[in-house]
């Protein structure tokens, strides 16, 4: 193979600004057959933009791309796609009252018919089992597939379409341990049949373990591509954030207090048993479990957002109405979900109605908001998490995603809360957001606020939390202090792999 030909793909001095600001500035980037590049950066460093100029949805300034040592013009993404290029994002793009043999052949032109339904299913099963989806009938619905099984399916897709280059937006980020390791031996055989991958994703221990080399943005610009085995994560942080991080998750408490928060007997749907709960002033009580173990289901049940079948949740010695989240706000219980950008930001708005929309009816009066006091609340919460004040007239939808994730959280400092329930805080946030959210929460601790974090990120539960509390298909499992358990021994408990 030439010198000219050695990349499967190549950009070089590509450039892209929306006025002033430059998205991407001269970049360099390169990708090698059979390879697995592992795109890394912080929230608005430039690498979702890149992303979208090979896939055709954005048009650079300047700049050239080549394919196997060819010039191409990606400047849709039907030029990008009949370019062999395809995209897995983290949305699913399937059609869940349709088959899973129907999704495949989705869009594609030569494939089988669909009324010919054994000939579909043949050629489904094929691709299928490529993915690790050999149990998976062809004939069953998408919609009853688990979130695992839809996102293999996303890549069993790409592979119906025979692309060259995959590309992987941060395909994990909705997955437990377990279903990440299916999504990660998927793609180290997509590499295997001499397909090019290029890996977006804020989970540096999926990098380490599937990437050959790694491509680091910062502020809009690419570095050298880097061989993994030459990288330590800490070397991987300070190359993305342009300092050494220090230590990603804050000390433990020391000064946990009396009990703020208890659940007695509470019964909720989908769960086995009761939950009882206990919460101190100070403390973060993590709990964890595969998606599906009811972990979700307990946080909006103290927020007054699911059902409840019976029980109590005692707030300092009263009970709460579990029927209406309204009720919770004014006794100081936040709750973030763990969709930002269904329930958890207003795209639409500034940064600073965001901020103040859930306390927007103490500045008001006779149905006017007060300017002046909303500005000055919302400052404070703003600089508390690390947000640009000068950006509060900014729209939230145009934030990157870590930044929309410090507004979900930052949002309730200003109901003074007594108690926080976060559910996934740093799901799709880099590692420099990361640290800043850990920070504010443990802060937030330590002014006297119990905290219940909810999170399938194992790693994230065992460095930020006080007390650890595992949940396994609707069952509690156990629960100690935080100091008491190991990574392996979490991981065990939540697989349900007998840690006793």
């Amino acid at each position: 193979m030439s010198n000219k030909q050695a990349f499967r793909l190549e950009a070089k001095g590509v450039t892209k600004s929306y006025g002033a600001v430059h998205a991407l500035e001269d970049v360099n980037f390169e990708l090698k057959p059979g390879e697995v590049m592992a795109l890394l950066g912080e929230n608005g460093a430039g690498k979702s933009t890149i992303v979208k100029v090979i896939s055709g949805l954005i048009v650079p300034d300047q700049g050239s791309i080549t394919i196997d040592g060819e010039p191409v013009s990606l400047t849709s993404v039907r030029a990008s796609q009949n370019a062999g290029i395809a995209v897995v994002q983290q949305e699913f793009s399937t059609v869940g009252p349709m088959t899973v043999a129907e999704n495949l052949v989705l869009g594609q032109s030569g494939a089988p018919a669909w009324w010919n339904s054994k000939k579909l299913a043949e050629s489904a099963k094929v691709i299928l089992n490529r993915v690790g989806l050999e149990d998976i009938d062809p004939e069953r619905l998408v919609e009853t597939l688990s979130v695992a099984e839809m996102q293999l399916l996303e890549i069993a897709r790409v592979l119906a379409k025979d692309a060259k280059i995959v590309i992987f937006d941060e395909p994990t980020a909705a997955l437990s341990d377990a279903e990440i390791v299916r999504v990660l031996e998927a793609v180290k055989r997509l590499a295997k049949e001499g397909r090019s991958v290029i890996y977006v994703t804020h989970r540096l221990g999926e990098v380490f373990e599937i990437a050959d080399r790694v491509t680091i943005f910062r502020n809009g610009r690419s570095q050298e591509p880097q061989d993994v085995k030459n990288l330590t994560v800490d070397k991987v942080v300070e190359m993305m954030i342009g300092r050494e991080l220090g230590h990603l998750y804050p000390p433990r408490s020391q000064k946990i207090g009396e009990t703020i928060l208890e659940t007695q007997g509470l019964r909720i749907p989908g769960l086995v048993g009761d939950v009882n709960l206990t919460l101190r002033r100070g403390e973060i009580v993590g709990l964890t479990g595969q998606l599906g173990s009811g972990t979700s289901e307990i946080m909006k049940a103290i927020a007054g957002t699911a059902d409840v079948i019976s029980g109590k949740v005692i707030l300092e010695g009263e009970e709460l109405d579990l029927h209406g989240r309204g009720r919770g706000i004014v006794m100081g219980i936040a709750y973030c979900s763990p969709d930002r950008k269904k329930d958890g930001i207003f795209g639409g708005i500034s940064i600073r109605r965001n901020l103040s929309s859930p306390w927007l009816r103490r500045i008001s009066r006779l149905g006017f908001v007060s300017g002046s006091q909303e500005q000055s609340e919302a400052t404070r919460s703003a600089q508390n998490f690390a947000i640009d004040v000068k950006r509060l007239n900014t729209l939230v939808g145009n934030l990157s995603g870590g930044n929309q994730q410090k507004v979900a959280v930052g949002k309730w400092l200003g109901i003074r809360p007594r108690v926080l329930l976060v559910e996934e805080p740093t799901r799709g946030v880099d590692v420099g957001a990361r640290a800043e959210i850990y920070a504010q929460i443990r802060r937030l601790c330590d002014a006297g606020v119990g905290v219940i974090v909810s999170s399938s990120d194992t790693n994230e539960i065992l460095g930020l939390s006080d007390t650890i509390s595992t949940y396994y298909r609707g069952q509690h499992s156990a629960t100690k202090p935080a100091a008491e358990w190991t990574e392996p021994a979490l991981v065990r408990e939540v697989m349900h792999k007998g840690s006793k």
